[in-house]
């Protein structure tokens, strides 16, 4: 079985894999860790930048472009998982029912397909550097959903983090030139959807019945992805005239961002075996801020003064965040730890 421990470190009951996870080194202070991350940044930007070519430039549907993204994350994950099935036998797991499987998968893959669907919506009314912003605010919709579904308690310093966020995200939505209520309402929409689908995962990964992989988690998210997407594309799309539409360019442009799309999902889940989920999260941030600019610089959206500054703060209020929770859970421990050695 494959879990993940507190250090957000994976763990192996396969001796073969527990070797090997073993041998690898952890932290950003190695080869293969900063390849990983320089990965995860790269293919994130090609994802999103194609996203919004191929919406923008080239007449796209959102609908075709997320049903093909999950369509070649589903082959990849396939290939993927044969691979790994070779090099890594892992004979002593127990094998899931397909029943079972589709039942575990089936909120999750109804989670990523809304996802999918909103962010790419979202893109199609508005500049990318705004969508990217909205989807660093995802700590307070993380709060607020914790909160709400598992009862989760935050601290006072996590509260507060909360303040900036929600400010710059204002200051934002303000002064965003692009600001379309569709857009905006989509993108908050994907950040709802993927925090639900984040804790999910969480709850299939790290599960007392039966842990699911990274890879596994990858391929039956996307497979049942695919099984509520087809039906909005055939009702919503005339198939055989997009196809007849799709010209050369157009198609290797889908092959080309339905790949990046499903190396930045294997890449993210690469960087988080060398470091700690804050960490991860961090370095999250860090990307957003990266393609915020980016984008800026490539489509040349306009942006006020304010509206940068919002951004700015947005950042400044993700990583507070960060700070705040590895605080917390510093606090806990050593409270746990006392009150053990009390008793």
């Amino acid at each position: 079985m494959i879990s993940l421990n507190e250090a957000g470190i994976v763990l192996s009951g396969d001796r073969a894999s527990e070797k090997m996870l073993g041998e690898i080194p952890q932290g950003l202070h190695n080869t293969m860790a900063l390849t990983s991350l320089a990965i995860w940044y790269i293919s994130s930007g090609a994802t999103l930048f194609s996203n919004k070519f191929i919406l923008s430039s080239f007449g796209g549907e959102a609908l075709s472009l997320g049903t093909n993204q999950l369509v070649v994350s589903v082959i990849s994950g396939f290939i993927q998982l044969q691979i790994m099935n070779r090099l890594y036998p892992n004979s002593h797991r127990k094998e899931q029912s397909i029943q079972t499987v589709l039942r575990d998968m089936l909120f999750i893959g109804a989670f990523r397909c809304v996802t999918v669907v909103l962010g790419l919506l979202s893109l199609k009314y508005i500049a990318v550097s705004f969508v990217s912003t909205i989807k660093s605010s995802s700590p307070l919709f993380t709060v607020i959903l914790s909160r709400i579904m598992t009862g989760e308690k935050t601290g006072h310093w996590t509260k507060l983090s909360m303040l900036p966020i929600t400010f710059g995200l204002a200051l934002c939505s303000s002064f965003e030139l692009s600001f379309n209520i569709r857009g905006f309402v989509c993108a908050l929409g994907t950040n709802v959807f993927e925090c639900l689908q984040n804790v999910y995962s969480k709850l299939l990964i790290s599960g007392e019945r039966y842990r699911y992989t990274a890879a596994e988690l990858q391929f039956w998210a996307s497979l049942v992805a695919c099984g509520f997407q087809l039906p909005l594309l055939l009702y919503n799309v005339d198939i055989i005239s997009s196809l007849y539409k799709t010209s050369t360019t157009l198609l290797f442009m889908y092959i080309f961002n339905g790949l990046c799309y499903h190396i930045q999902s294997v890449s993210a889940y690469a960087v988080m075996a060398y470091v700690s989920p804050i960490t991860h999260s961090v370095a999250n941030t860090v990307k957003r801020a990266v393609l915020i600019w980016l984008s800026v610089l490539i489509f040349h959206n306009p942006v006020t003064l304010l509206s940068g500054f919002g951004t700015i703060i947005v950042i400044f209020g993700v990583i507070l965040y960060n700070e705040a929770r590895d605080l917390e859970k510093k606090t806990t421990e050593q409270s746990t730890l006392i009150t053990w050695r009390v008793i």
